[in-house]
């Protein structure tokens, strides 16, 4: 008995040591990325994510009522109608009333479900403005190349980070850029703006997939698909390759830093010629800035 009390309350420090590390990880800058015992969506950084968890909650109140209505069926048949007390089962062919209401009830409650499910489908493939930034991001076996659609073409590509190359990137903070998430160059986009991203494959099906923005779609080779966001906070948010396409799969995260439209102005203008500069000019202004932001809480 005592021995399990001990395993219990191991865990309980456990999980109140990872929700600690996690609130502190996003007090200082609005990051995303999974969390230990994680059962619900990441935190939304986009209007369109928030509508997609108020989706799964709005679900929830169908799903768990009938669930829990089919599984009180399910007993009380096992108990009421068991060979021990009702040895002359029924010959009842058919109930009028019972048809009409398992019939009628399914309709309405697809209904129910259908008609706010094809609103948000048909908000999640019509941008409500513009696209102020276009991005094209092509998936390998097994990283990303990013292509700018500016004035001045920038292109770039983003692998996982490894181990050894974490001191010479400024990035061995595992709380900011965790194992297996951090990449070496990470998609820079201005907050508040309207980014439409183009989605194709160099070789195999991949796809593209940010929790927190609220967007998944497949990278299929000679084919181009289009998702968009408009990130509402400033952050560095992860995503995962969601489409089995080989062995390294597993290996090949995306990871999106929202900057504010100066930030995201000066970098723009430097990774033209120097990307490793740009990127650790731009990691050492948003660390100042989230330092400050969190000395002044």
């Amino acid at each position: 008995m005592m021995r399990a009390m001990r395993k219990f309350l191991a865990g309980a420090k456990f999980l109140a040591s990872a929700s600690a590390a996690t609130l502190l990880t996003g007090a200082s800058a609005h990051a995303a990325q999974p969390a230990p015992w994680e059962v619900t969506f990441q935190p939304a950084a986009t209007a369109m994510m928030r509508q997609i968890a108020w989706f799964e909650h709005y679900t929830l109140w169908f799903i768990v009522p009938i669930t829990l209505f089919v599984l009180a069926l399910i007993a009380y048949c096992i108990l009421k109608f068991r060979a021990s007390v009702n040895p002359n089962p029924s010959r009842t062919s058919h109930n009028t009333l019972i048809e009409v209401i398992w019939t009628v009830g399914p309709v309405v409650v697809l209904l129910c479900l259908a008609i706010p499910s094809f609103q948000l489908l048909t908000a999640q493939y019509t941008p409500p403005e513009e696209a102020k930034l276009t991005v094209k991001a092509t998936g390998n076996q097994w990283n990303w190349d990013y292509e700018y659609q500016t004035e001045n073409t920038l292109s770039f590509n983003s692998a996982i980070l490894a181990d050894s190359d974490r001191a010479a990137a400024g990035k061995e903070d595992r709380g900011v850029y965790p194992r297996l998430l951090a990449v070496d160059n990470e998609m820079v986009v201005p907050v508040n703006t309207m980014t439409r991203v183009l989605v194709t494959a160099a070789d195999v099906i991949h796809a593209f997939a940010m929790p927190s923005f609220g967007i998944k779609t497949d990278a299929v080779p000679g084919r181009i698909n289009e998702v968009w966001f408009k990130a509402e906070k400033e952050g560095l948010y992860y995503g995962q390759c969601s489409e089995l396409c080989g062995k390294d799969h597993a290996f090949m995260p995306i990871a999106i830093r929202v900057v504010s439209d100066a930030q995201y102005k000066t970098w723009l203008a430097a990774a033209g010629t120097d990307l490793p500069g740009a990127n650790k000019a731009l990691m050492a202004e948003v660390d100042s800035k989230d330092k400050v932001a969190a000395a002044g809480n």
